[in-house]
């Protein structure tokens, strides 16, 4: 559509959307703290309102231990809801550790709706269960670690993402029985 080119172009920089922001990889809390002093320092307020780093609890186990760790959901990447204009970008984009705005060329896209809802529900939602950390695939022999068929080598056969459960292959009587057991209860060898 031609207007949507030739059209006012002052609108859409009025409106708050928020945009990605790639930043050098590691350093997304040293971004997120940098930028929000520098929100404040130059009074930005009115502008950029929030910065997030997209984060998940996991469960990790390590040296038999099992540990809630926080993990970025994207990592390298820090999320800025603002209004867009030359002075908002100039703040943003000039922060140490941003390397650039994520877009087309040097106009910055905005995230669309749908994506902006997924992110934030996936980063505010208090889940009861934090997800636990999947090192195998479909197809791997594993150990079983804990349970009553603990010490059991087997092959994965099915893993349920949704309920954190992995379906597991194993020998006994001469026979290969599937046995559903949790994410926490096996070990790729």
């Amino acid at each position: 559509m031609v207007t949507e080119r030739t059209g006012d172009k002052r609108q859409p920089e009025e409106k708050r959307a928020w945009y990605a922001i790639h930043t050098y990889s590691g350093y997304e809390n040293k971004v997120k703290s940098h930028l929000e002093a520098r929100i404040a320092s130059m009074d930005m307020r009115n502008k950029i309102f929030r910065v997030i780093v997209p984060m998940e609890e996991e469960v990790e186990i390590r040296q038999g231990q099992r540990r809630t760790v926080q993990r970025k959901v994207f990592p390298g990447y820090v999320l800025v809801e603002m209004i867009m204009s030359d002075e908002a970008w100039y703040v943003v984009r000039n922060t140490p550790g941003v390397t650039s705005f994520v877009g087309s060329g040097t106009r910055p896209v905005p995230l669309q709706e749908h994506e902006v809802r997924s992110i934030l529900k996936q980063v505010t939602e208090e889940t009861e269960k934090p997800k636990a950390k999947v090192s195998f695939t479909k197809g791997q022999s594993v150990r079983v670690i804990d349970g009553p068929f603990e010490e059991f080598i087997g092959t994965v056969n099915d893993i349920n993402m949704d309920r954190n459960k992995v379906t597991v292959l194993v020998s006994f009587f001469g026979r290969e029985t599937p046995v559903v057991l949790d994410f926490l209860q096996v070990e790729k060898i």
